[in-house]
């Protein structure tokens, strides 16, 4: 994935405006995280006791969609819109760490919300990154 995600930034002919290994580096967070976030809301489901994991879902749930934003968002540079993308990355840093945060509290009971509390908080941290980067 990130040898794709290498070359299509390596190859694309609009200046790209912030560091590209950053960008590189957030990308793949992204795209992690909302495949783990989407898997443990699945297995959040497939649980016996549902009723204390819905909040869970709906973290999952909306991580899903914050980060799979996120990764569309940067991965256009035509016609780039700093504080757009600033945005888009602050909400992608909120949900990760909320998501992390309630699948931590479920991580002791279910190993996927410990994987998946895993891959919010790399995903954080790399918008975190990204966004330190940004001029």
């Amino acid at each position: 994935m990130t040898q794709t995600i290498t070359a299509m930034i390596e190859t694309h002919p609009t200046e790209i405006r912030y560091d590209k290994q950053l960008l590189e580096d957030c990308l793949a967070a992204c795209v992690e995280c909302a495949q783990a976030c989407s898997s443990c809301a699945e297995a959040c489901l497939s649980e016996r006791d549902v009723d204390p994991l819905r909040k869970c879902v709906r973290a999952n749930l909306d991580c899903v969609d914050v980060c799979t934003t996120t990764a569309r968002v940067l991965t256009r540079h035509t016609g780039y819109v700093a504080p757009l993308t600033r945005l888009v990355l602050e909400a992608c840093l909120e949900a990760c760490r909320a998501c992390a945060d309630e699948c931590s509290a479920h991580a002791d009971m279910h190993k996927h919300c410990e994987v998946c509390a895993g891959a919010c908080r790399r995903c954080a941290e790399a918008c975190e990154k990204l966004l330190a980067s940004f001029t």
